[in-house]
């Protein structure tokens, strides 16, 4: 038996491997966050044509702040030509468009790209692209405390679950990493907690639409049980199950 027959409404991506799929093609590792950038892109316009309702992508993490000066550079110059170049056509797609972290180590320039890139998606409702840039997972639940205990509301987790960073949409039900490595590194720590997760080997420049559909496919045969066991899934859609 399966549970997991419907198309994921939310898949959340660790888009991992830019770097070494440009220094296995003696490139600079900077063209590989700009290939990305086109994979993305593309699986943008999959996932809408797959009916899936959210994607969340790992773009920049809290972390990335330690890399070679140059690289982070290069990734704040992709990042601003994104927000130049590919906004009106996402506009134009129906993509909402929405920018999860804190900004505030950001400069002024990529502060205001991000608010206009909002609101001129804002209406949007082909697909929400939650785009996790200067994010970490233990900083998102640190920050949803700290706004509880400022606004005295108590700390439980139905109260933190809609303070955090992407409280306006539901949990990922899939998460993807490329890349061949196997951890979530600080992506998501809360709103993981019950997703499928699915490892590709694949570079994130390498991964495309029939990558997307066999993870879609291992998932679609996963049981999701959510604490429960597989014969009360069974008596909850009314199937008999064979111990």
């Amino acid at each position: 038996m399966t549970s997991a027959t419907d198309v994921p409404q939310h898949v959340a991506v660790v888009m991992d491997g830019n770097g070494r799929w440009a220094t296995q093609r003696y490139l600079p590792r900077i063209a590989g966050h700009r290939q990305g950038v086109e994979v993305l892109k593309r699986m943008v316009r999959a996932c809408a044509e797959r009916d899936i309702a959210t994607l969340t992508v790992f773009a920049f993490s809290s972390e990335n702040w330690r890399r070679p000066a140059d690289e982070v550079l290069g990734l704040m110059d992709i990042l601003m030509m994104a927000l130049s170049r590919e906004v009106t056509q996402m506009q134009r797609d129906g993509v909402q468009i929405r920018f999860v972290g804190s900004r505030e180590a950001l400069s002024e320039k990529i502060k205001t790209g991000l608010e206009k890139a909002e609101a001129l998606t804002a209406s949007n409702s082909k697909i929400v692209l939650n785009v996790c840039f200067n994010y970490g997972g233990r900083w998102d639940i640190a920050n949803a405390a700290r706004q509880l205990v400022a606004l005295n509301k108590e700390v439980t987790e139905d109260n933190l679950s809609q303070t955090l960073a992407l409280a306006h949409c539901p949990d990922p039900d899939l998460v993807i990493r490329t890349g061949g490595e196997k951890r979530l590194s600080n992506f998501l720590l809360w709103q993981a907690a019950y997703s499928e997760l699915y490892f590709s080997e694949l570079l994130w420049p390498d991964f495309d639409e029939a990558a997307l559909d066999a993870a879609l496919a291992e998932y679609a045969a996963r049981e999701r049980r959510f604490g429960k066991t597989s014969q009360q899934l069974a008596a909850d859609a009314g199937v008999a199950v064979q111990n």
